[in-house]
């Protein structure tokens, strides 16, 4: 049986969408795929109540009856993690637990899909780190990677080295317009010269880097006070109105695909940000609702309202969390990613 653990220099980087990409694709050739989350960071609260539905859409894609909670064996709450500092988690007995786990799941498998958590780091305070679970599993290592500037190559460098023999290569994933070709004439070949195989470039994808209005009112249980405005528009960040109108005007110009987030009584900032035609929807706070003027100008210019009834500060931090999550997962996105690794990466490398 092969184990292919798929991990990422850093958060957020696309490995729940490639890892049932290519789980799926194996599976369509007639392998026998299983899945698992060893640790579960996509959470509702810091008790740990699972967020994400990762392991129930693996089963559905992958025609499986597996047990969620064996899929996810530890929910790596910040509970959790202080208890784990309080000498409260045995380190031997989780890592036994995962062993147990994955055996049972393996059984009858051709190829088990394993899941990193958060980035290649998380799990050190239990000695689970990402290296630490491949060696205790026998897997080889995708490594996911982003670009943004030069220096994130020594990211790869130093995550490679943590895995050391077990990894196979490296995936690029979501590289803009302008950094692609830096990346494949320059990046790749560096990092094969150092010995690390590189699989893929994948280009950054709309659809894949963010998340429409409409998800993003159902991740935060929003109300949707423009119910006649379209809300499939892309939002990939935030921009905050905590300031006079003409200096928020001024950054909202220069912000794009955003989602403005102020207080639901200051109509000025409201107003400025509907100037902005990177500002895809106002995300109003304390649940005052807007006047019908700031209301009519939003519906004129096709510009959604969200109202939510938490304070701003907490609606932002809950904002950032849906946005570092990445988009809601659903088969739509999984099918998007088997085509990017179709057309522009080394699939039958990655799953040797």
């Amino acid at each position: 049986m092969n184990t292919l653990l798929i991990t990422s220099t850093e958060e957020s980087t696309g490995k729940t969408a490639i890892a049932l990409a290519l789980a799926t694709l194996a599976s369509a050739q007639g392998t026998a795929v299983g899945y698992m989350k060893p640790k579960g960071t996509r959470l509702q609260s810091n008790v740990g109540k699972i967020l994400d539905e990762d392991p129930m859409l693996a089963r559905d894609l992958l025609d499986s009856a597996d047990d969620v909670a064996e899929m996810e064996p530890i929910v790596y709450s910040p509970t959790f993690i202080e208890n784990a500092i309080r000498g409260r988690e045995d380190p031997s007995a989780l890592r036994d637990r995962v062993a147990e786990n994955f055996a049972h799941l393996a059984t009858d498998r051709d190829l088990m899909v394993v899941e990193g958590g958060g980035s290649y780091t998380t799990g050190g305070i239990i000695e689970l780190t990402d290296a630490d679970v491949a060696d205790l599993l026998d897997a080889n290592v995708l490594l996911l990677a982003t670009y943004s500037e030069p220096g994130d190559v020594d990211d790869v460098l130093a995550a490679a080295e943590s895995f050391g023999d077990r990894l196979g290569g490296v995936l690029f994933n979501a590289v803009k317009d302008a950094d692609y070709d830096r990346v494949s004439t320059d990046v790749v070949p560096f990092l094969e010269s150092r010995g690390i195989p590189v699989y893929g470039v994948l280009p950054r994808k709309r659809e894949l880097a963010g998340l429409t209005v409409a998800d993003l009112a159902k991740e935060l249980g929003a109300q949707v006070v423009t119910p006649d405005v379209p809300t499939d528009g892309y939002i990939e960040r935030f921009a905050v109105g905590a300031m006079g109108a003409e200096a928020a005007l001024s950054q909202f110009r220069r912000t794009k695909a955003a989602a403005m987030i102020t207080g639901g009584d200051r109509t000025d900032i409201q107003t400025a940000a509907l100037e902005a035609p990177g500002i895809m929807c106002l995300l109003l706070t304390g649940g005052f609702q807007p006047p019908g003027a700031v209301v009519g100008k939003a519906a004129e210019r096709g510009v959604p309202i969200l109202l939510m009834q938490t304070d701003t500060m907490t609606t932002i931090e809950r904002a950032e969390d849906v946005i570092r999550s990445g988009r809601t997962r659903d088969e739509e996105t999984v099918a998007a990613m088997r085509h990017l690794l179709s057309t522009h990466a080394d699939v039958d490398a990655m799953l040797r």
